[in-house]
């Protein structure tokens, strides 16, 4: 276990394809083992790009602008952390002997739905819903047809939930085509998915590193509009819904290869457990880890990618409660309760440098030895009193 410091001839580096939220938690996480950190991004000053050694401003959807930056910092390893970033990049990157985590093709088949769900379906033998696609409101209004009402449609290609929706009836289809159309992303093709009326979903955050895969304890949320709201950890869960959620996620793993941390996104019905999507790095409910683990989904991200031994404690039930603005301002400021800083609460205020409705500008952490849904029901409370100014 060979470690080295920042800024030298012999440094490792890590390219941060993506510096929101979670790219910054894992910068920190990567500064503290005397990686480099290199943070890229659409818009300058994203929270990564503050806590970074260097930072750029790019169109990532751009090859040629990305591999030149590639090939000029020569990162030990890149890091994609959202789906917009021009793939052939980083297949050419790869082909050229830089280390894409956990694999460019991973990344490519889990930046869009169609690839990851007929790659988990077809190839892998793994249970999910039903699902078709589709590139026009005519071909929507069939498949629709095929599937059933309800039914859940979403671009092939977004972040966040963004274009989702729940359709039940055909008079909703042309609505949801035009809301997944709106939506940043791909919304070239469409996917319609069967609506399983699970008892819950989770995430399972899976880590490999060259060795060996662990799970953390099951993540419960709450989603609107397919973004995040609400998480806690552990997720009570049979253990044979346990044991069927470790062996698809390790099955999707294997499958996708490579070292780091997997947001496994599974649906579960009694013992019977589905598939749903699956993400490349950490995840938004795995900000919770940062409450309950003594290592967080990030610092083991870091710790799967150099190959390091990943074990950890779980020290106690937890929840995060996301903040999302209501306003839209140049100058974000935000007043927190006196409750988010008692002694089993804790906060991360992103540094967004701007805030828009909607957009996520903070967490709300809380522990609790009774269990995770109580500490969810404490820390909606302290996120309802967060105000903003203007």
């Amino acid at each position: 276990m060979t470690f080295t410091t920042p800024l030298k001839q012999n440094s490792i580096k890590m390219m941060l394809l993506g510096s929101g939220e979670l790219g910054k938690e894992v910068a920190i996480e990567a500064m503290r083992l005397g990686v480099e950190v290199i943070a890229v991004d659409k818009y300058e000053n994203a929270p990564a790009q503050m806590v970074a050694n260097r930072a750029y401003t790019i169109n990532m959807k751009d090859k040629c602008e990305l591999l030149e930056l590639i090939r000029k910092e020569k990162p030990t390893y890149i890091l994609p952390e959202v789906e917009a970033i021009s793939i052939e990049a980083l297949f050419e990157a790869e082909n050229e002997g830089f280390c894409v985590i956990p694999n460019a093709k991973a990344v490519s088949l889990t930046m869009n739905r169609r690839g990851i769900r007929e790659f988990v379906a077809n190839e892998m033998k793994v249970k999910t819903s039903k699902f078709l696609f589709a590139k026009s409101l005519e071909e929507l209004i069939e498949a629709t047809k095929k599937i059933g009402f309800p039914c859940v449609i979403k671009p092939v290609m977004s972040s966040s939930g963004h274009g989702q929706s729940v359709c039940h009836s055909i008079d909703d289809v042309e609505n949801s085509f035009n809301k997944a159309k709106e939506a940043r992303g791909d919304a070239s093709e469409l996917i319609v998915e069967e609506f399983i009326t699970f008892d819950y979903e989770i995430t399972l955050l899976t880590i490999r590193n060259s060795t060996d895969t662990i799970f953390c304890q099951p993540i419960g949320h709450i989603q609107k509009g397919g973004d995040y709201i609400y998480s806690w950890q552990p997720m009570k869960m049979s253990k044979k819904a346990i044991k069927n959620a470790k062996e698809i996620a390790k099955k999707v793993t294997d499958g996708l290869g490579g070292r780091g941390l997997f947001g496994v996104e599974l649906f579960v019905k009694g013992d019977e457990v589905y598939f749903s999507e699956v993400s490349p790095r950490p995840h938004d409910t795995g900000m919770v880890t940062m409450i309950t683990q003594s290592l967080s989904e990030f610092a083991l991200h870091v710790r799967a990618i150099l190959d390091l031994p990943l074990e950890f404690r779980f020290l106690s039930a937890g929840a995060s409660a996301a903040f999302k603005s209501k306003i839209d301002s140049l100058e974000p400021t935000f007043t927190f309760p006196e409750d988010a800083f008692k002694a089993n609460c804790d906060i991360r205020v992103f540094g967004k440098p701007e805030s828009h409705e909607g957009r996520r500008m903070a967490v709300v952490l809380v522990a609790d030895d009774e269990d995770g849904l109580s500490a969810k029901k404490k820390a909606k409370k302290i996120v309802k009193k967060i105000t903003e100014q203007n």
